[in-house]
């Protein structure tokens, strides 16, 4: 089984949940579009989403180029961390925004921890 692909797949189907959210959360709080504010709720399901998508544009390549050069079962498992991290960052964003700040950091930090174990063999690869 291919576990970086399988952590791809999740992440986007996750993503995916998180918009399927925002369209309920508009229903439910008649915030109509393409108007983004309106209500505190409808706004927190939104930045989940949102936020999500910002992180995205960074993990998924970072995913990938990281399963270049490293076993995938370790990229896959801090693939798995994001996953987690932003799953943190969403029932704590929807509850408390203050809170947010552990399923950021579980989420940003595998991102971080990505590119830098991709840099690393790139650089490494490079000079030898």
């Amino acid at each position: 089984m291919n576990y970086v692909d399988l952590v791809a797949v999740l992440a986007i189907l996750q993503l995916v949940f998180f918009a399927v959210l925002v369209g309920r959360a508009r229903g439910v709080y008649s915030v109509k579009a393409p108007a983004t504010s309106g209500n505190e709720m409808f706004e927190r399901a939104y930045r989940v989403q949102m936020n999500t998508l910002e992180l995205m544009v960074a993990f998924l390549p970072a995913l990938y180029i990281a399963a270049r050069y490293w076993p995938a079962h370790y990229v896959a498992a801090v693939g798995a961390v994001y996953l987690l991290g932003r799953l943190v960052y969403w029932r704590s964003y929807t509850a408390r925004p203050a809170s947010r700040g552990i399923g950021f950091a579980l989420s940003m930090i595998p991102i971080l921890a990505l590119l830098i174990a991709a840099l690393v063999a790139i650089v490494g690869r490079s000079v030898t």
